[in-house]
């Protein structure tokens, strides 16, 4: 492994210059037309099996290795967020309204470059790795499902993945042997009540009244419906009623976001939703719709290769700590790849060397160390020849 570490440190240069360009230029969820374009023509010119429009958007490159053996598959995501980005850099957005502020600009980076590193390495491959580039990972239903729909697990035996973590420090690596990450729904509440004079309540039906009621007793569905030994978040984040300050509105929304790992709770929460929009409809009289959709399901990794992961990659040049990590509240539709093979996601620390307190993901000044990109690719690496290389040892397994 050391010469295809040295390798990826020799490519620093290159994966930096990748990352700026697809900050520079990002593309929108269900949107992406000359990102995967970039990304398979990268691939092309490595000589890999290329297919495009996989899933819709998504690009997977094949390397076969001169040799039989298992199908690792190895994934990044290239996706941007609707947020007007705030850096002052030279590689800021230059697309308004649209940036890279979740580091899937970086995930591509480092795929493409360990492609590289990896493809010269080929006749001494024992199997087959895919790198799967998926498009839409910030918006539901996502790229990955469409994608697996699509063939791009067919005959995988393992799948890894890592996320660029931009508020750990940069040498750490996050693991779990169960829940990562948590299955992310949305619901919305539509309230038709009785608009009036803001003088003249009682003749009314105040949907701002109902829907401030919706929200207090949606809050204590996790507190106090929900074992308290499961975790869980119901958040409203939006709520919507348009009117003049003397105008009681007739109609107001609730947009929301529920958040579990366990399936029951999940299913739990969607009925007592129901319930409370059933009930409080009763109580005041105002019809309210519930319109509840599944996201993505939570990532539970497997627990042998997440064992696998925290074993080996502790092994990789950069990384300094391997350790547990809390199941984060937010979503990944890499959790779909892991119904289809056992494989594992992990966090790879990047905070930028810069601030004392990063930005977080998602900020319009989300930023972070590029140098994480080449731990990324050094940890992929190790993992993946762990089952493809020709000496098992050379990942100290």
């Amino acid at each position: 492994m050391k010469e295809i570490f040295q390798a990826l440190e020799n490519q620093f240069d290159e994966m930096v210059e990748i990352r700026r360009h697809l900050h520079k230029y990002p593309e929108l969820s269900f949107e992406e037309v000359k990102t995967p374009h970039y990304i398979a023509n990268y691939h092309e010119k490595l000589g890999l099996e290329v297919q495009t429009k996989v899933g819709g958007r998504g690009v997977v490159a094949t390397l076969k290795g001169a040799h039989p053996g298992p199908v690792v598959a190895l994934r990044a995501d290239f996706d941007a967020l609707p947020i007007e980005d705030a850096k002052d850099v030279e590689y800021r957005s230059t697309v308004p309204g649209v940036m890279h502020a979740c580091g899937h600009d970086g995930h591509t980076a480092t795929l493409l470059v360990l492609a590289k590193v990896l493809s010269s390495q080929q006749n001494e491959l024992h199997g087959t790795i895919k790198f799967i580039h998926q498009h839409a990972e910030e918006q539901a239903p996502g790229g990955a499902i469409a994608m697996i729909e699509d063939g791009c697990m067919e005959g995988v035996d393992v799948v890894f993945g890592t996320h660029l973590w931009a508020t750990e420090e940069i040498g750490k690596i996050q693991y779990n042997e169960g829940a990562l990450m948590a299955a992310a729904d949305r619901f919305e509440l539509t309230i038709q009540g009785k608009g009036g004079h803001g003088a003249q309540p009682h003749d009314t039906k105040d949907s701002i009244v109902i829907g401030s009621q919706l929200v207090q007793s949606l809050q204590q569905i996790v507190s106090r419906r929900i074992d308290p030994l499961y975790p869980a978040v119901v958040s409203v984040g939006s709520f919507e009623a348009k009117n003049a300050f003397n105008v009681i509105a007739d109609s107001a929304k609730l947009i929301g976001t529920v958040r579990t790992f366990d399936a029951n709770v999940q299913e739990q929460i969607q009925e007592e939703i129901k319930k409370i929009a059933e009930g409080t409809a009763l109580s005041t009289g105002a019809d309210i719709s519930f319109h509840y959709a599944k996201g993505y399901p939570a990532l539970i990794n497997h627990k042998d290769e997440a064992r696998l992961a925290a074993q080996v990659l502790q092994s990789v040049d950069g990384v300094t700590e391997v350790e547990h990590a809390k199941p984060q509240m937010g979503g990944e539709d890499f959790s779909y790849y892991l119904h289809h093979a056992k494989g594992a996601f992990f966090f790879t620390g990047a905070k930028h060397p810069d601030t004392e307190n990063p930005y977080p993901h998602h900020h319009p000044k989300f930023d972070f160390d590029e140098r994480a990109m080449v731990i990324a690719a050094k940890s992929l690496a190790t993992l993946a020849f762990h089952y493809v290389g020709a000496d098992k040892k050379a990942v100290n397994v």
